[in-house]
This record gives structure tokens, C-alpha cells and sequence, in this order.
């Protein structure tokens, strides 16, 4: 599983599809599983929550590179609210973007991602529905926990309408890409030195794929709503033919909230960034 088959362009760049989407969520992944306390032992999936609230919502300006020149190519919000799942209360999040329909054969943006996780941050279903041209495809993801074990039921619905299901159970604590990101804001990250690596495990429809995230130090950073903002430059790496290769680098606020301000996606093609322009509901 690629982060950046989720983010791409029509024909020659499909398999970057819905990169800028996902960049927003990855800004989880560069926050962190980065302890054996917060990746959790046997089927305590468990976290504090010390970073968001009921309400919370991010907007986002998407822009790709193209033959050198930046060019608009969408918008992405992630909504955070206290919902419930299975009749029982949990956080809901969800992440939707939109693109500019004049650069829809370059870089096409019709993708939705969602999340539910407990009150106390245990993954309990994802949901990515992801568009490219005419092709749409579903992943799914359902989590349950017992005999000291995190099990998932995981569930592909492939372009042609045939479905893929699997089951595995692990004696780690697994994510897919939303959950880590709610999970991964509450951590402390005050004692990471430059160089600090952090391996962990990520979920999807069909897959578990290894990947590290690289603390490469602190930054200032500008929004696009005018405003500088002190963050933590984290990058993304995944592993292919068994090598990590850097996928996207992220900046996120050096506070309580550790909100992603701005993202630089690397594409086989070219280049993306992803810029913060609101922010509203924060807890801290």
C-alpha cells in the first residue's frame, strides 16, 4: 500500500490518486505512535485525548506543480464531533476534498475518508471511498479487541464491483490512517531530538504496510490565513523493494493541538503542497 496511490493525477499519474486527501491524514502518521505506551501492548488500544474537542474543523489549500509553475488544485476540510458507533459513544472525523474542475485531467479530488474511534481513542471503523475519473473504489476497516488481541475485518470493493474480504488479528495495536491521526495529536513530542526515527504499522482494505516517521527538527511555517506559526518538521517514509522512500514531509503547530499547517508531497511526477487557511473549534 503506497500513501501515494491515494493522491495522484489522471492517466499517466493515477496511482498518485487522492494524494492531497490523504497528506491531511498523514499528518497523523508524522505525529506518532512513537512509544510502546501510546502504540499500546496486546488489546490495550487505549490513549488520553489532550488535543481536540467535539467541533473541530481544518480547512486546506491544495496546489500541485506542474512544468514549474503552482496551480490551485482544490480544497480539503477535516471535521471532527462526539457521535456514536454501535450505540455507544465515540469521536466522528471525517475528511472530504474538492477540486478545481479545470485540472480535473491532472489532478482529480472527489475522495471522503471517516472515522470512528472511542472516547478513549481506540480505532473502531474506517472508510475511504476514492474517485478517479470513472473508477471508484472502497476500502473499509472494522476493529474489535479481546483475548489481548486488536482484530480487524478488512473489506475492499474493487472498481469492477467485486468485493475483497480478510481477516487478521495482531498482537500490536494497528491504525489506519484517520484513527492515527487522532490519536497521534495528543502526544508530547518536547524530548525528540533531530534524527528520531519511529516504525510503525498502518491498515487499509486489503493490506498492513510498514512505515517510519523522521523528526528532522523545528521550523517556522506561514498559513495561508497570514499567520506564522512555530512547528515540528516531521517526514513520511514508506518501504518499497526494502528500501523507505520519503513520501511527504509535514509541519505541524509545536503545541497542545499539533495541527498540520502545511504538507510537501514528493510525486513520481512532480510535486504537491497542501497549505492551512482556517481553523476553527480548537481545544486548546
Amino acid at each position: 500500500m503506497n500513501v501515494m496511490k491515494s493522491f495522484g493525477m489522471h492517466g499517466l499519474m493515477a496511482h498518485h490518486k487522492t494524494l492531497a486527501l490523504r497528506c491531511c491524514c498523514f499528518a497523523a502518521l508524522l505525529l506518532w505512535r512513537v512509544l510502546p505506551a501510546m502504540a499500546g501492548e496486546g488489546s490495550d488500544c487505549t490513549f488520553r485525548n489532550t488535543a481536540f474537542k467535539s467541533g473541530e474543523q481544518l480547512s486546506y489549500n491544495l496546489y500541485y506543480n506542474w512544468k514549474f509553475l503552482w496551480v490551485k488544485a482544490g480544497t480539503a476540510g477535516m471535521y471532527t464531533v462526539q457521535s456514536r458507533y454501535e450505540g455507544k459513544p465515540a469521536y466522528r472525523c471525517s475528511l472530504t476534498t474538492r477540486g478545481n474542475g479545470r485540472l480535473d485531467n491532472f489532478f482529480v479530488l472527489r475522495d471522503t475518508l471517516l472515522c470512528y474511534n472511542s472516547l478513549e481513542m481506540e480505532p473502531l471503523y474506517f472508510r475511504k471511498g476514492a474517485r478517479e475519473g470513472k473508477r471508484y473504489t472502497v476500502d473499509e476497516v472494522f476493529y474489535s479487541y479481546s483475548g489481548g488481541k486488536c482484530h480487524v475485518r478488512q473489506h475492499r470493493m474493487h472498481n469492477d464491483g467485486t468485493h475483497s474480504w480478510a481477516r487478521n488479528s495482531y498482537n500490536d495495536c494497528v491504525y489506519d490512517m484517520m484513527s492515527i491521526f487522532m490519536r497521534a495529536r495528543s502526544f508530547n513530542p518536547a524530548n525528540w531530538k533531530e534524527g528520531f526515527v519511529v516504525n510503525f504499522p498502518i491498515v487499509d482494505g486489503d493490506d498492513r504496510t510498514p512505515a517510519q516517521i523522521r523528526f528532522d527538527g523545528r521550523t517556522t511555517v506561514k498559513a495561508d490565513n497570514g499567520t506564522k506559526y512555530q512547528c515540528l518538521r516531521l517526514a513520511y517514509l514508506e518501504l518499497e523493494d526494502k528500501k523507505y522512500k520519503r513520501i511527504v514531509d509535514f509541519y505541524v503547530t509545536d503545541d497542545d493541538n499539533h495541527i498540520p499547517i502545511r504538507l510537501d508531497m514528493f510525486l513520481r511526477f512532480g510535486s504537491a503542497k497542501a497549505f492551512l487557511y482556517d481553523m476553527k473549534g480548537q481545544r486548546n
